[in-house]
């Protein structure tokens, strides 16, 4: 019979919470009315503890835990190059892409290639697979076992039926993952064209000088656009980090303690927008080029959301996997233990080109944002100080073209 036990431990001890770690400037935007410190008291019962039987410890778990070292470290290479910065080519970058030493190069840097070593788990299990079954028919064949033991041998017709669905598969799988890659780079060149269109009509259409403050905010909320949609479409980003040199502490502040960033960078954008002693023509010119904000951010959230088709995916996977581990054996008879390195080889190549599918199918790490955003930032700072240049250059030349005409407003002979 079951009974509640009756010992209950009481509190021995309150959590305190006060406000002495929040930031002082954050009270500037949410005041608090009567800062106080808050406790609370947290009251339970004592329940035996479960001790962990002795049942629910494998002893295959140390086997498994050994396997699962090179796929995780291979998972690790993998996930640590989509950390890596990516540059924008310039033309020698250019002159070295297209070297004729380029094959040599590329096969000297195999070993460091991170598609290569996240492979080394898949093909190595199908490899020792030939192994396997090269040891076992070599066995059977030396007839160290029993007759009851059957040659592990097939027809090569099947494989010649099934190639050319496999290629169909692999190169359609990439063919979507790639089509994928191009719509992010393409959405993401609209949305550094409509900053950098943006920012010239802000630098050329607000000429009050009351609005100089809000210009420079407003200036300073559409060039932090591209990097807070940087950081809100790449795993792993520190946003407070990468606009802390773009945003005021308590602007940025509000951004944080949003849930989306360039959502709420728009919003400034356009309160910015409304306060600005305008036209009402050309306010409304510069609310219509938020579209691509709203455009660009849909874009991007569609393609993180949306995968291709995971029965697909599924499909080339279950069919590569089947195809690669039944190829020894129907290699046997014309190759014998040389069925180990063609199936190392095959194994090597057909998962290269999947894996080049899967990595490409997410876009955004494969693009280079960090500089796209540095080339807003630098467009907008040199237009900004080339402004006044400009301006003083064309003004002198209206001075010149007024003084070679008369004042009947023929030109002078």
């Amino acid at each position: 019979m079951l009974t509640q036990p009756t010992n209950c431990i009481k509190p021995t001890s309150n959590i305190l919470f006060s406000f002495n770690s929040i930031p002082k400037s954050f009270f500037k935007l949410h005041p608090p009315l009567n800062p106080r410190t808050l406790s609370f008291k947290l009251h339970c019962s004592q329940y035996p503890n479960p001790t962990p039987s002795s049942s629910s410890s494998s002893p295959f778990q140390p086997l498994i835990s050994i396997f699962r070292i090179i796929p995780d470290w291979a998972d690790e290479i993998k996930e640590r190059g989509f950390r890596q910065d990516r540059t924008l080519y310039d033309h020698e970058k250019w002159v070295h892409h297209r070297s004729s030493y380029r094959h040599l190069r590329h096969f000297l840097t195999s070993l460091s290639s991170r598609v290569i070593l996240s492979l080394i788990p898949p093909v190595i299990a199908f490899t020792l697979v030939a192994v396997v079954i090269a040891s076992y028919n070599t066995a059977v064949s030396l007839e160290w076992l029993p007759e009851v033991f059957p040659m592990l041998r097939s027809s090569a017709l099947p494989y010649q039926l099934t190639a050319p669905a496999l290629a169909l598969l692999l190169v359609f799988r990439t063919e979507a993952s790639y089509s994928r890659f191009d719509e992010g780079r393409k959405a993401w060149t609209k949305v550094v064209a409509g900053t950098n269109d943006f920012a010239r009509q802000i630098i050329s259409g607000v000429e009050n000088s009351g609005d100089a403050e809000l210009k420079k905010a407003l200036l300073q909320y559409v060039v932090a656009f591209p990097v807070a949609l940087k950081c809100h479409v790449i795993y792993g980003s520190n946003m407070g980090r990468d606009l802390q040199n773009l945003l005021e502490v308590d602007d940025l502040l509000v951004v944080l303690s949003s849930k989306h960033g360039p959502g709420c960078i728009i919003e400034f954008i356009s309160q910015n927008i409304r306060m600005l002693k305008l036209e009402e023509s050309r306010r409304n010119m510069l609310e219509s080029n938020m579209s691509c904000f709203h455009e660009g951010i849909g874009v991007c959230e569609n393609l993180i959301g949306t995968p291709i088709p995971l029965s697909y995916t599924r499909l080339t996977s279950r069919f590569l996997v089947l195809w690669l581990l039944t190829l020894p054996i129907i290699l046997w008879d014309d190759c014998h233990w040389i069925v180990v390195p063609a199936t190392f080889i095959s194994a090597a190549s057909l998962f290269c080109i999947e894996e080049v599918g899967v990595l490409i199918e997410e876009p955004f790490p494969m693009l280079a944002l960090d500089d796209l955003c540095r080339s807003v930032q630098e467009n907008v700072q040199e237009a900004l100080s080339k402004e006044k240049l400009i301006q003083a250059r064309l003004t002198a030349k209206g001075r010149i073209q007024k003084q070679q005409h008369c004042p009947n407003g023929q030109p002078k002979s």
